[in-house]
């Protein structure tokens, strides 16, 4: 079994120039395994495993499925930081003030906070309803308009109809389409200019990872360490320290099945203490991942196929196969 040992002399705009080495012993399982895309590890600023599988390359942009809540959660900091959210407890109605004709009061009630922690008791599509979400003319006016399927802020259902209001929720706050608002805020400060954004039907950039955010796995890593430095990149505050406390230190959270089990999830992230160390990642549909570990002062991002007859097989062989390897690698 041949052992995958990548020694890199690396100079980008993330990550300063390095020698360093991680040993990684994957070969047995991608051999099996034909979804494995990328994985790219950071350690100490310094990029210490950039690998990719199956065909793939570094040029390619991939698609992120539900990490792109992960981006739009640090879209909404930026937005609350910048005047245009009051906070991440602003109700909703603010945004959709059609909802002030409901005859269900309770929507009237429902918070930002509330949809970014799946906890919003909107409707929660299953699978086989969300090809038929996609083709609607107005998703956005739909999941507002649909029957509560629980009371607001009492239960975890995983949402994506719901999560697509973020983006929603940012165009009309800042007057800006949420790509603009990212290129000009996020992207650009980090350097990433290579970005595809796909829009939901109703003109929005989507919001829930349906048709995603995709970018380069290395710039999701850059993405990711912005919680390793309390938002700041070369010295400069890209998403406010105040914001990443909340997401690394959630108040209010709910536990989840998805991801490692045991996990909780709030604003969009999800935690869990691996071998007793706290881990704040980031999960998308087929094993799309950003995991921040602030005790190793690592980041490991990963892209995967999004197939739906192996997605769930892909996403649990990564965690309990090659990630324990990909921590163990670390100082």
């Amino acid at each position: 079994m041949k052992t995958l040992l990548l020694t890199l002399f690396i100079s980008s705009s993330l990550l300063t120039t390095a020698y360093s080495q991680i040993n990684i012993d994957t070969s047995s399982i991608v051999k099996n395994d034909r979804q494995l895309y990328s994985v790219v590890v950071s350690q100490d600023d310094k990029l210490i495993y950039d690998q990719y599988f199956n065909g793939k390359n570094s040029g390619v942009l991939f698609n992120n499925q539900s990490l792109t809540k992960s981006v739009c959660s640090l879209l909404i900091g930026i937005a609350i930081d910048k005047g245009y959210i009051s906070s991440v407890d602003e109700k909703l109605v603010k945004f959709f003030p059609e909802l002030k004709q409901e005859t269900d009061k309770r929507k009237q009630d429902i918070t930002i906070r509330q949809v970014m922690n799946q906890a919003s008791g909107l409707w929660h599509e299953d699978l086989t309803r969300l090809g038929i979400y996609l083709k609607l003319p107005d998703p956005s006016g739909y999941i507002l308009n649909a029957p509560l399927v629980s009371e607001p802020g009492k239960e975890f259902h995983y949402n994506n109809a719901a999560s697509h209001l973020l983006s929603v929720i940012i165009t009309k706050s800042t007057g800006m389409s949420t790509l603009d608002f990212a290129n000009k805020y996020l992207f650009a400060p980090l350097g990433i200019t290579d970005v595809k954004w796909n829009k939901m039907n109703d003109g929005y950039y989507d919001g829930s990872g349906l048709l995603s955010v995709q970018t380069h796995t290395q710039d999701m890593n850059r993405i990711g360490a912005l919680l390793l430095h309390k938002g700041y990149f070369n010295g400069k505050s890209v998403v406010p320290e105040k914001w990443i406390d909340q997401i690394l230190h959630p108040t209010v959270f709910y536990h989840t099945d998805w991801g490692f089990q045991g996990s909780t999830y709030a604003l969009c992230w999800y935690h869990f203490n691996y071998n007793n160390t706290p881990i704040t990642y980031g999960l998308g549909w087929g094993g799309q991942f950003a995991f921040v570990i602030p005790a190793k002062k690592a980041v490991v991002t990963v892209n995967e196929g999004i197939s739906d007859f192996t997605a769930v097989k892909a996403s649990v062989l990564f965690l309990s196969k090659i990630f324990p390897m990909v921590y163990n690698g670390l100082n």
